[in-house]
């Protein structure tokens, strides 16, 4: 029986990687880096911040690295502070699944300060709980730890939750925690998020499908593309 609805952050609730790409575009470029949609989607999209930095940037000391990383996420904030908007259909349908009484939990990969701030400004605060943050363990996505983690602080069992993500590192996660995932294509392609293991995917949360899934919960066991 489903209970609960888990939400990745980035590119679920908000579209946020054109941002996230323009900024990394930009600070790469100092480092003799092209970034192109390929080479986002390949080496940054989804996952950690030190992982990224320590694969394209090996140079950088351990100071120097996080110093690059909070320029980075402190660029993205400033961007992002007049751009960020729910992705379309969210609102009601978090209405929705609070009308009938599932738990609503949040698990990213984004870091807390960048996690607070999209929260606050998607007029998001207080919706989620609880709210994993990848930081705070000691794996994140495309580890199932972070789903796992949810699941426990809920107290609940793989098949009675499902779960909202855009990125492979997010749909790998979910589907390795046992999780029935919905892709959410605002990044990757249905082919791909499919073929890593979401059960359908939707454009956004327009998706007439939507409240089947989460209103009969053997619909989300057996959803299809």
């Amino acid at each position: 029986m489903l209970k609960a609805v888990l939400f990745d952050l980035d590119g679920t609730l908000a579209n946020t990687d054109p941002i996230h790409f323009q900024v990394w575009q930009t600070l790469l470029a100092s480092h003799d880096m092209v970034v192109d949609q390929e080479f986002y989607d390949r080496f940054i999209s989804g996952r950690l911040n030190p992982d990224i930095v320590q694969d394209l940037l090996p140079q950088l000391s351990v100071e120097a690295g996080v110093a690059f990383i909070a320029d980075k996420e402190a660029q993205f904030r400033e961007m992002a502070a007049n751009q960020l908007q729910r992705m379309p259909g969210l609102t009601d349908f978090l209405h929705s699944i609070e009308q009938k009484g599932y738990a609503i939990a949040l698990v990213t990969n984004a870091p807390r300060p960048n996690a607070e701030f999209m929260l606050k400004t998607l007029a998001l605060n207080g919706v989620f709980d609880p709210i994993v943050i990848a930081d705070d363990l000691p794996k994140g996505k495309p580890d199932p730890l972070p789903y796992q983690t949810a699941l426990e602080q809920l107290r609940l069992l793989p098949d009675e939750a499902i779960v909202f993500e855009d990125s492979p590192t997010g749909v790998q996660a979910a589907t390795a925690a046992g999780i029935p995932t919905i892709g959410v294509t605002s990044t990757h392609s249905d082919t791909i998020l499919c073929q890593l293991g979401a059960q359908c995917t939707i454009a956004d949360f327009t998706d007439s499908r939507l409240l089947a899934y989460v209103g009969d919960p053997d619909v989300a066991g057996t959803a299809s593309r």
